[in-house]
This record gives C-alpha cells, structure tokens and sequence, in this order.
C-alpha cells in the first residue's frame, strides 16, 4: 500500500494567494489590537508611575517646608 514517499498536494495558485491575503489581513488585524491593548497598559502604568512622583515629591516638600519653618 505505502511506496514510501509523502503524499503530495497540488493547490491551484490563485486560492492560494487569496488565502495568504486574508491570512495577512489577519495578521495586521491582530498585530493592531494587541498594539493597542499595549499602549492602554503603558498609559495606565505611566499614569500610576506619575501619582507616585507627585506624592514622592510633596512628601518632600512637606518635609523641607516643616524643617525650614521650625528652624527659625
């Protein structure tokens, strides 16, 4: 039954190249979503990286302002 060799498929050519644009259609497609679902994540991830700056430096200042004034 078996000659040994792997079956061979023939495709016609045009199927074939629709087939690998809607793959690609896809693919642009997914690559676009996750884009953006990155660049949501980076925002909010900036965003609480600023909040801890801001309460960082007031502390700071707080701290300055309250050693400034009890000195004199």
């Amino acid at each position: 039954m078996s000659d040994g060799r792997a079956p061979n498929v023939i495709v016609d050519q045009t199927d074939y190249n629709e087939v690998i644009k809607k793959l690609d259609r896809i693919d642009e497609k997914t690559e676009f979503v996750s884009s953006e679902v990155a660049q949501r994540i980076g925002k909010k991830v900036g965003r609480d990286i600023g909040i801890l700056y801001g309460a960082v430096i007031g502390l700071l200042l707080f701290v300055i302002y309250s050693y400034i004034t009890s000195i004199f």
